[in-house]
């Protein structure tokens, strides 16, 4: 096939779902062209040694790319995130029509919903179907964040944002779901379920698979022999980090919670530990994604959380599959199916987000619990990953998806 593929995320940022999915396909033997911008996230300001300009292409491997230019923004402006989107969409929309020529079909990764502003154009124009991968649920995920305005201001922007997305459901030959619950909510949304498929997201499995600990590893977690729970990834609005710091403020004597990345909550959870005097919860900062393996190797558990919100009951961190992928036990605080998923496989422990007192419970019963109990959890967590979440797994699906849509061509 000729698959063009749309994302306002691509490597070399760490959003890799888009660029596993191309460079799997173009091996594959695929002709794969992807319309991107230039990268920013999570920083918010373009990568040191890139330059936004126009006419932009580069080889990633024997995948063909093309950037175009974006405003870049990921802080907790409303205001400024909309614009990101925006400009992106009108951008991608402008250089797709002559860059994604021919395709057979589209691949278009989601959110932002103006990232199928191309897709909907050759749609449109050719007849072109298109494949939408759904990675967070809009408008409750914008209205939930904390970042949308409320009042008559808030209802609106769910009424556009929820008409938009009706559209675009409807506008998909195939919507893919990362979990049940998500497949559920977009046909609630508008979306006909006969072209609903659920997808699990995979991580990046050259980089996160079981390795051995090393001291380098221990000596960035600051071991000191207790128990150690590591965070590792966005410290953003939406993880809910206050009620892990809490609930590690409350179990001190007995565990570490060692939180490895940035984000836009990272300041108000350092204030946070620092009130209540929570001298085991470290602050590591980010680390390249080469040294994340033995990270994960060198932790004790695994911590999954999120906010207590509608939207978040549909998703599954991506954390979740690297943990499981380098056979790590996680501690899951998060509602619906990502609890369920490890509740079921027997892979970690569980308890209801945003309860710091069930979470300090979690962490006291992961201290006590015995070896040969934490390494059977570890056995299935790698077994888990790999029969049903596997870069290998995901792309057959895929590659099933989108020769269907690509077969059907101006019938969709």
């Amino acid at each position: 096939m000729k698959i063009g593929l749309i994302s306002q995320w691509y490597p070399p940022e760490g959003v890799f779902i888009p660029g596993n999915l191309a460079r799997e396909l173009a091996a594959r033997g695929h002709e794969v062209r992807v319309l991107t911008t230039f990268p920013s996230y999570p920083y918010g300001r373009i990568f040191p040694g890139w330059r936004q300009r126009w006419r932009h292409r580069e080889d990633d491997g024997s995948v063909a790319v093309r950037r175009v230019p974006a405003y870049p923004s990921h802080d907790t402006s409303a205001a400024r995130r909309a614009l990101s989107h925006l400009s992106f969409g009108a951008t991608s929309a402008a250089a797709g029509v002559g860059w994604l020529a021919g395709v057979d079909v589209t691949y278009v990764y989601h959110p932002p919903p103006t990232s199928v502003a191309a897709a909907a154009l050759l749609r449109a124009l050719r007849r072109t179907p298109v494949v939408l991968h759904v990675q967070d649920l809009w408008p409750e995920s914008v209205v939930q964040s904390g970042m949308a305005p409320t009042g008559r201001g808030g209802r609106a922007l769910e009424r556009a944002l929820g008409g938009l997305m009706r559209r675009t459901y409807r506008l998909a030959h195939t919507v893919v779901a990362i979990s049940p619950t998500m497949a559920e909510r977009v046909v609630a949304r508008g979306a006909d379920p006969a072209r609903v498929r659920v997808v699990w997201n995979w991580t990046d499995d050259a980089l996160f698979r079981p390795v051995p600990a090393t001291d380098d590893a221990r000596a960035v977690l600051g071991h000191r022999g207790r128990c150690t729970v590591m965070f590792a990834g966005n410290l953003g609005l939406m993880q809910g980090l206050d009620t892990a710091i809490r609930a590690a403020a409350a179990v001190r004597d007995r565990v570490d919670l060692v939180l490895v990345g940035s984000g836009a909550d990272e300041d108000a959870a350092r204030r946070l530990a620092a009130h209540l005097g929570a001298d085991n919860v470290r602050f590591v900062g980010r680390r390249p994604a080469e040294q994340m393996a033995e990270l994960y190797a060198a932790a004790d558990w695994q911590l999954v959380c999120l906010r207590d919100v509608p939207a978040l009951r549909a998703a599954v961190p991506s954390k979740l599959q690297a943990a499981l992928a380098c056979g790590a036990p996680v501690i899951a605080a998060l509602a619906g199916d990502g609890t369920e998923l490890v509740r079921s496989t027997g892979v970690g422990l569980v308890c209801p987000p945003e309860d710091w007192q069930a979470l300090a419970a979690r962490f006291a019963q992961a201290a006590d619990l015995p070896a040969a109990s934490w390494r059977d959890m570890a056995h299935r967590a790698r077994r888990v990953y790999r029969e049903r979440m596997s870069l290998r797994v995901g792309v057959d699906q895929f590659e099933d998806i989108l020769t269907k849509a690509a077969g059907q061509g101006g019938r969709t």
